[in-house]
C-alpha cells in the first residue's frame, strides 16, 4: 500500500492482518453486491480490499470525525470505482444506520474496542440489513471455553479495560448467542495469525 495521504492514518498492524482477513473474506463474500464495513477506522482495510475485490461495492463507514477525514483521504488516493464515500454510522445505534440493506457486513477490530452496546447494535443492525444467506464477518481476539487465552491477549485485554472499564475481549460464546437472538448463526470459526479469529455469521 503507498504512503499515507495528508489526513490519513496508518496502522502497522494493517499491513500484517490485511491478507489473512482479505482471505477469509475471498471465500465468504458474495462475487457481487454491496459490502457494508462498519467501523472501518483509518480506512486502510477499505482501500486494500476494494481493490482485491473489484466487482463488489465497498461502503466504509465510522462514527469518528478524524476516522472520516482518514478514510476520505486514503479513498482520495486510491481513486477506485466501487469504493463509496464513507458515511458516518454509530454501531450503537442500528436505528440511525444510513444504509437500508447490504450482501454483507464486515466489522474489523472493533468488537473489543468498544462497549458492549456497539455489538449489540451490531448485530441488531446487521440481522436487520441482510438477506437470507447474507454474511456477516468479523475479526479480532476473543476469549473462548475450553481454549487456552494466551498471554499477549491476556495482556491487551488488561490494557484496554485500563483505557476504557467497557472494551476488553468477549466470549466468543457471548457473541455467537447474541447474534443468534438476531437470526445470525456461527458459520465458521477462522484461526487467524497473533491469535486473532475471523468469525463467519449467517442469516437464516
Amino acid at each position: 500500500m503507498p504512503d499515507a495521504p495528508p489526513a490519513a492514518r496508518a496502522s502497522p498492524s494493517t499491513a500484517r492482518n490485511r491478507e489473512p482477513i482479505l482471505a477469509v473474506l475471498r471465500q465468504h463474500l458474495p462475487a457481487r453486491g454491496l459490502v457494508l464495513e462498519i467501523a472501518s477506522g483509518a480506512g486502510e482495510h477499505a482501500v486494500f480490499n476494494a481493490a482485491a475485490l473489484p466487482d463488489l461495492q465497498w461502503q466504509p463507514t465510522d462514527p469518528d470525525d478524524e476516522a472520516l477525514a482518514s478514510i476520505a483521504a486514503w479513498r482520495d488516493q486510491a481513486g477506485l470505482p466501487n469504493l463509496l464515500a464513507p458515511l458516518r454510522l454509530d454501531a450503537a445505534d442500528p436505528d440511525s444506520w444510513p444504509v437500508q440493506a447490504a450482501d454483507a457486513v464486515v466489522n474489523i477490530n472493533m468488537i473489543h474496542i468498544s462497549p458492549w452496546a456497539a455489538t449489540q447494535g451490531l448485530m441488531r443492525g446487521a440481522g436487520r440489513l441482510l438477506p437470507a444467506g447474507g454474511v456477516l464477518v468479523t475479526y479480532g481476539p476473543y476469549l473462548e471455553r475450553d481454549v487456552p487465552t494466551a498471554q499477549s491477549n491476556l495482556d491487551f485485554d488488561r490494557s484496554l479495560k485500563s483505557r476504557n472499564p467497557a472494551w476488553g475481549l468477549r466470549h466468543l460464546d457471548a457473541v455467537a448467542a447474541l447474534a443468534a437472538e438476531h437470526g445470525l448463526t456461527l458459520a465458521e470459526r477462522v484461526a487467524m495469525p497473533a491469535n486473532n479469529l475471523s468469525l463467519v455469521f449467517r442469516k437464516a
